[in-house]
């Protein structure tokens, strides 16, 4: 029987950030190991079902573990949701049994509303060790009756309330929620239910006529912070089941032999478990960017509600059942504790509601104008920074706007505005000087705000943006003097000659070749999707100058000028009609000495630092799919369908963006804490695409008839079919998403070649 335990080293990623957090999360984790939920879960069942608290209650108690969120002056430890998100996450990866959880939740409630004695009287029974449970549900009603409410109706079945010291209960009422406390001798309306979660327990309240005095109506709770309570709750949860049902499915498909080989070695069982570590991911953020809204206006957690139900609660059943479907028939039985996960996150999901009316919310808040904040410095921060950054950018404003350059990913020359960014540093502007300002995630962030506070777009330099790095890092003063300062100009405009018709995404397969000759080299061969190559200055070239080489070595970092003798760029009409992108004819091309970057056979090294950037480029936005499309079309009436399906489809799309915002978020926070990358870029880039397919896809099947037709031209029209027609660049571009999927698999997650 496999146990939580069994699980090594974890690939999963974790709420925590920072050393204080992840301290947190360890000593829960190493309580969470101590009380097997598990092994009490399969022992007693029948117990914790009725609402008794777990065998290793009273450690919980005597750790603080049950009063870290609630505040100081009721004896809590006044942490916060952040804190309380964190211990969540390590219990349900322990399967940690019992009324913990519902007591947490009815306690946050208490805590988030405005301080009354009734509540606090509470919150310090729950100090105290009290266990709790709120119930709601819209079959819970109150009405007026002498000098009080008269409370009749059945509750939605609710986690915890049978065995509950304290049950908060909201009703509705014509005038808004009232909330109560059960009273004492009420314990006959409760009604346990069999839960599919066998862990704790399960049940519903049934009230008849119930008098509850005007003075017992605990004021100041807010529906919406509620809300927000339990979304958090569910969504740490739900990231623990996600991140320990990856691990599960890891480990043994790491170990497991069939057909004579380690089933992880098998492409399929390679695109699930990377698909684990996606999902895992964005529960993660979810979870985390739900519980950091604690201190933001009712706007900002109302979206992060919705998004931490919908980001997170579906994560969690569908990495259970993958983990089951990874195990084979062994995880399908009773025995194996895969089932249990799987319970909790079927449990959970339920109690935090359905994910199609919180997939309306998320539509129906985007439609209103509310967009959630990702920014990490405030409007004030760096105030020398932004003295010397504004009046650039005034006078930059005076200048004239740069012209358009059609459609795609191009860029033209520029003109004087980018002249003047250039020379201040602010084009690239992390770059070191004199390129740029050696500016760190928080200068970053505050130059961003000034170019938004002015409505200006920061520039792009495209490929040059995934090249120059990589001259940064590898080139030579003269490479980097020659070709720094006018890209950042936009004097010059690269191109990348990577791929080519007999290697696809194998760069290591390549077949372009280098001869040596007198002063420098002589190129032939074909590249091909190299995007904008037809409007290049120059091109950045890998080429195989040692044909005895093992594939992986041999290969050379070349600088390519687009207009020498022998390069031929035929541009390639794509299926939308445009010409974004060419095949490159290499005809005896001769490349000086001087733009060979590093040395013969230093290729594949570099250009692993231009991909790294590309992916972290291309993790940043939508480009297809995007929910400002679901906007424009929901305005405009131009969907086939009846228009809750529409708003539903924007909330999809919200949420896949927001997952995506926050999964860059927290990278940025763990370099500034000092942390590498890790596989963070990688999971953002595989998710970038996977939500441009899905919400491309999504948006055509709502247009009905009017999908039929263009807008304009092919090649000219920007309409939402054309912007379906378009997906594959983005799907191939960077790596496929199959590719991705086999990177994440053998680098991240260790799995066998």
């Amino acid at each position: 029987m496999a146990t939580a335990t069994d699980t090594k080293a974890s690939s999963a990623p974790g709420l925590p950030l920072g050393e204080d957090q992840a301290a947190l999360a360890e000593a829960v984790a190493a309580f969470a190991r101590r009380a097997d939920g598990v092994a009490e879960t399969r022992s007693s069942g029948k117990v914790l079902a009725s609402g008794a608290p777990s065998a290793s209650h009273a450690k919980l108690l005597a750790q603080g573990l049950h009063a870290i969120h609630l505040p100081e002056r009721c004896g809590g430890d006044g942490a916060g949701m952040a804190e309380l998100a964190v211990v969540v996450e390590q219990l349900a990866r322990g399967l940690y049994p019992g009324p913990f959880v519902p007591t947490a939740v009815a306690g946050a409630t208490l805590a988030q509303a405005q301080p009354t004695e009734p509540g606090d009287a509470l919150l310090t029974e729950l100090v105290g060790g009290a266990s709790a449970a709120v119930c709601t549900g819209r079959g819970v009603t109150a009405r007026h009756a002498d000098g009080g409410w008269a409370v009749s109706g059945s509750s939605d079945p609710s986690l915890g309330v049978p065995g509950a010291a304290i049950v908060l209960v909201r009703a509705e009422a014509e005038d808004g929620a009232v909330w109560f406390r059960l009273p004492a001798g009420h314990d006959g309306a409760v009604t346990q239910q069999i839960g599919v979660d066998p862990s704790r327990a399960v049940g519903t309240l049934t009230l008849d006529g119930l008098h509850v005095p005007d003075g017992d109506v605990l004021t100041g709770i807010d529906d919406a912070d509620a809300e927000w309570v339990r979304a958090v709750v569910f969504a740490a949860e739900a990231a623990g089941i996600a991140a320990w049902s990856m691990e599960t499915a890891v480990e043994h498909v790491r170990t497991r032999e069939q057909f004579g080989r380690l089933i992880g070695s098998f492409q399929a069982v390679q695109h699930k478990t990377a698909m684990m570590l996606v999902r895992s991911s964005v529960a993660c953020a979810a979870a985390w960017d739900a519980a950091r809204a604690e201190s933001d206006d009712a706007g900002q957690r109302a979206i992060a509600s919705a998004q931490a139900v919908v980001g997170a609660l579906d994560a969690a059943v569908d990495n259970a059942l993958e983990c089951i479907l990874l195990l084979g028939a062994v995880g399908f039985t009773w025995e194996h504790d895969a089932h249990l996960y799987q319970r909790r996150a079927l449990s959970i999901a339920a109690q935090a509601g359905s994910v199609e009316r919180w997939s309306h919310r998320l539509g129906e808040l985007a439609l209103g104008g509310v967009e959630r904040d990702f920014s990490f410095v405030s409007a004030d921060a760096l105030p020398e920074l932004r003295a010397m950054v504004g009046p650039v950018l005034d006078r930059v404003v005076q200048l004239p706007e740069e012209a358009a350059h059609g459609h795609g990913w191009g860029t033209g020359a520029g003109g004087e505005r980018r002249v003047a960014l250039a020379e201040a540093g602010l084009v690239a502007p992390h770059y070191p000087a004199p390129y740029g300002l050696g500016a760190g995630p928080e200068e970053q962030a505050v130059i961003a705000q000034e170019f938004a506070a002015r409505g200006l777009t920061q520039p792009s330099m495209v490929v040059g943006e995934w090249v120059l790095p990589t001259l940064l890092a590898h080139g030579s003063d003269a490479q980097r003097e020659r070709f720094l300062g006018p890209t950042l100009r936009g004097e010059i405009v690269w191109c990348q000659l990577f791929s080519e018709p007999g290697a696809g995404s194998d760069l290591a397969g390549l077949s372009t070749a280098a001869r040596k000759t007198d002063g420098g080299w002589v190129l032939t061969g074909q590249k091909v999707w190299n995007t904008h190559a037809h409007e290049a200055d120059w091109g950045v070239c890998l080429a195989r100058t040692a044909p005895a080489a093992p594939k992986h070595q041999g290969i050379s970092y070349f600088l390519v000028d687009m207009r020498a003798q022998g390069v031929d760029a035929r541009p390639l009409r794509q299926a939308t009609g445009r010409a974004e992108f060419n095949e490159v004819f290499l005809d005896e091309v001769f490349v000086p000495d001087e733009c060979l970057v590093g040395g013969p056979g230093d290729g594949w090294r570099f250009a692993a630092t231009t991909l790294a950037n590309e992916r972290l480029q291309m993790g940043a936005a939508l480009g297809h799919g995007s929910s400002g499309r679901y906007r424009r079309l929901i305005e405009d009436g131009g969907y086939d369908c009846p228009r809750g399906d529409a708003v539903r489809a924007l909330g999809r799309g919200v949420s896949r963006e927001l997952a995506l915002q926050a999964l860059n978020l927290r990278g940025v926070l763990a370099r500034l804490a000092g942390d590498g990358p890790g596989a963070g870029i990688s999971v953002s880039k595989l998710y970038n695409a996977l939500a441009q397919r899905d919400g491309s896809r999504e948006m055509a099947r709502l247009l009905g008839p009017g999908a039929a037709v263009h807008d304009a031209e092919p090649g000219l029209s920007d309409d939402h079919v054309t912007d379906h027609i378009g997906l594959p660049a983005v799907l191939f571009g960077g790596g496929t998403i199959e590719i991705q999927l086999g990177v994440i698999a053998r680098r991240v997650l260790g799995l066998p070649r």
